[in-house]
């Protein structure tokens, strides 16, 4: 969950670890917790002057201004460890106000208020409340007065930065904390003082006024440096919890093999996630409208993952948590601190919903190195060939080069690393080249390539790539659902092969397919998963039924499949008798993988805006918070692929993934149907997200709504996946096996 994928920020991350562990552990945080003070006296004198030695203070200001030259995307790493150790004291209102004076474009003499923060011999603060106004002073200045707050860190600050409205408009200053009156207030936050203004008509001279700042320019900075520090405390949060979760014993097993308890750490686990991919995000983007969009995502999900998830690790400390002498309570604190202070989570999402309704960038994508040109032109090269050719060639010359999976070893596939696999992706789409869409096909390969006799793979692989088969996948029964271990589906030895009995149920793609994938029982006296086997099925074989099965929306997607004495020969049996469960793994891994990349089925991000813009009420609240949910989604899916990139095991997050997805799917759909008004009592029925009448089209979004009732069920339930996150990605233990029958 850390914000840092590459090995520098990995390694910066591990060296502010490491200090914390030496200069803040956990009975200083404790000390400055039960201190008047809350630590600023031990902060100023020892904490400062070590972070400013270590580079950290000016991790993000530019070398000629005393700093290390770094960026956002730095500073948000060492934020995130000192946020995790909970450091006491002033050092994100430092930085943040570091951030403001380096971005206002400072100079002269006032410039060396970002060197005296730079070097610890400054503390800073930010006043993000109203309350100051301005009015002309000598020499273009300005003469402030009014009330503020309150202010983090206010008491402790030499230089504070606030907004002084005069004239209609804001105007951010520096503003000499000698020169205010500046009132302590008792804080939520234990480890960090607060502090209220007053100004007397003080005194502000033209060179320390951020005439060129803009509102959206300090909110960005405050989103993201909050975001961060939020990031930090929610990993606290979770691994406090799942720890807490595997050693604590009741009923006679840990708490952690509880499914109430491993799905809540779970959710906490997907919330953290999100937050990292969210900050991550805002962090590398570079100043300007992107950023302001990525840094409000930043804020509207980072801040609320923090409050949640300590207070989810309370929860499941349970009256542990409740105690003062716990430090969960501290993080929680902090946690609504620093939302309180940044401001409402609704003002946010609101915020976000009106920046992706004007236009805000949407897109997604990872930026490939520059390098490997030689390979880029070799790919180019050999796909304009193909490109020439007629659609039967080219489907033959796609499969037989490896090109409809690149990923697959050779010669069904072209061994690609995950980056040469985005470069022959990008060409692809550059020669205007559709590879055949596989369907299922796309999970039955990987399980023949591992698995299957070299006949089979000559037999299936090559027409399976090449798009002439098509194929369906027969697991799942009325009584064995997300267990597939229970199915009774029967395979009993015959001369040549094996007599399949039984029936399947959610089947799709039934009546085209031409091959199937099917897992029966072929001995009942082993455990579970001993006594399957992995079988391919011709679907128009003698004793092959199939039955459309009717969902709730009226349309008949998925089957039901009846094997009557269906006879398999033994070149159709896959990975020895009594060995499909690790066969069929192998398929479900794929599957989940797959689901994983698409999950809108017409009920995404796009078509919510579309639907937003044509509605005559819009709860922007809502439609930020789906916008969020959505960029966080593709963020983490980015995040993937570049963990993959650098040779990092991406996890479980496949399955965070598809759980998040299938869910927001839901969410927009709900959302766009309400937003429809009285229309969507409407019949359900296919049709475009806005009717041509240019409002929501009610009848389409009822039937979306009914359509991705499924999406939340098919692929692994919910309840699945959220046992795949916690005992994966946590480490929880596993659920006990059932009963042997």
């Amino acid at each position: 969950m850390a914000l840092g994928l590459t090995s520098e920020h990995l390694e910066l991350a591990a060296a502010v670890r490491g200090w914390a562990q030496r200069h803040s552990p956990a009975q200083a945080v404790r000390a400055a917790a039960d201190s008047e003070d809350r630590g600023a006296g031990r902060y100023r004198c020892e904490l400062a002057p070590s972070l400013a030695s270590q580079g950290l203070l000016g991790l993000h200001v530019p070398e000629a201004e005393g700093g290390q030259g770094y960026g956002l995307a730095e500073l948000a790493v060492a934020i995130e460890e000192l946020g995790r150790a909970l450091v006491p004291g002033a050092f994100l209102p430092t930085v943040l106000s570091c951030a403001i004076l380096t971005e206002a474009g400072l100079s002269g003499p006032a410039a060396k208020l970002i060197a005296g923060l730079a070097d610890g011999s400054r503390i800073g603060a930010v006043c993000l409340a109203a309350g100051l106004a301005g009015e002309p002073g000598p020499d273009g200045g300005l003469t402030v007065t009014g009330d503020a707050g309150p202010v983090l860190a206010g008491s402790m600050a030499d230089i504070i930065v606030a907004a002084v409205r005069t004239g209609g408009r804001a105007i951010w200053v520096a503003l000499d904390a000698a020169d205010l009156q500046v009132t302590g207030l008792d804080s939520l936050d234990l480890t960090r003082p607060l502090a209220r203004l007053h100004a007397d008509r003080v005194a502000v001279p033209a060179e320390r006024m951020l005439t060129g700042l803009a509102d959206s320019t300090v909110a960005s900075l405050a989103g993201i440096m909050f975001g961060a520090e939020a990031c930090g405390i929610a990993d606290w949060a979770v691994h406090t919890a799942a720890q807490y979760a595997k050693l604590r014993h009741q009923f006679g097993r840990p708490i952690g093999q509880f499914q109430a308890v491993k799905h809540r750490c779970a959710l906490m686990l997907t919330q953290a996630e999100q937050a990292a991919a969210a900050v991550w995000d805002a962090a590398r983007t570079a100043p300007g409208g992107d950023r302001e969009f990525a840094a409000s995502v930043a804020a509207a999900v980072a801040l609320d993952a923090a409050v949640d998830v300590a207070n989810g690790c309370i929860q499941t400390l349970g009256g542990i948590g409740y105690t003062w002498e716990h430090d969960a309570h501290l993080y929680y604190r902090r946690a609504m601190s620093l939302r309180a202070l940044l401001g409402p989570s609704a003002y946010w999402r609101e915020q976000v919903a009106r920046l992706a309704l004007a236009g805000a960038s949407q897109s997604v994508q990872v930026e490939l190195p520059a390098g490997d040109a030689e390979f880029r032109a070799q790919v180019r090269a050999e796909l304009a060939e193909i490109a020439a050719l007629s659609s039967e060639e080219r489907a033959h010359r796609l499969a037989a080069g490896g090109w409809v999976a690149p990923h697959l070893p050779r010669p069904w596939g072209r061994d690609a690393g995950p980056l040469e696999q985005l470069v022959i992706d990008a060409q692809l789409r550059a020669a205007g080249i559709r590879v055949p869409n596989l369907y299922i096909g796309a999970w039955v390969v990987p399980a023949l390539i591992q698995y299957g006799t070299p006949e089979q793979q000559e037999r299936f692989l090559l027409p399976t790539l090449r798009g002439d088969y098509l194929w369906c996948q027969l697991f799942s029964e009325p009584g064995a659902g997300s267990d597939l271990a229970g199915l009774t589906t029967r395979a009993e030895r015959v001369a040549g092969g094996w007599r399949l009995n039984g029936q399947k149920i959610w089947t799709s793609l039934a009546r085209e397919a031409s091959w199937a994938i099917c897992i029966a029982r072929t001995d009942p006296a082993v455990p579970r998963h001993g006594g399957i086997s992995y079988f391919l099925v011709d679907m128009r074989a003698d004793g092959v039924s199939v039955s459309p099965l009717r969902e709730i929306t009226g349309d008949a997607m998925f089957n039901q499949v009846f094997l009557d004495d269906v006879f398999v020969p033994d070149d159709c049996l896959v990975g020895g008798v009594n060995g499909g469960w690790r066969v069929a793994r192998t398929t479900l891994a794929n599957e989940r993988v797959s689901l994983s990349q698409s999950w809108a089925f017409g009920s995404g991000v796009p078509e919510l805006l579309q639907v937003a813009g044509a509605a005559d009420e819009v709860p922007l609240a809502d439609v930020g918070r789906c916008v969020c949910e959505g960029r966080a989604i593709d963020l983490l899916g980015v995040r993937v692929t570049l963990k993959r990139i650098s040779g990092t095991d991406p996890g479980a997050t496949g399955s965070v993934r598809k759980l998040l997805g299938m869910r927001i799917a839901q969410q927009i759909s709900e959302l766009c149907l309400a937003m429809s008004g009285g229309s969507g009592a409407t019949a359900a029925s296919y049709g475009q997200p806005v009717g041509a009448d240019g409002k929501p089209n009610g009848g389409h979004w009822a039937r979306q709504v009914l359509l991705t009732r499924a999406l939340t069920i098919g692929g692994g339930t919910t309840d699945i996946q959220l046992n795949i996150i916690g005992e994966r990605m946590l480490g929880l233990p596993r659920d006990p096996d059932p009963p042997t029958a």
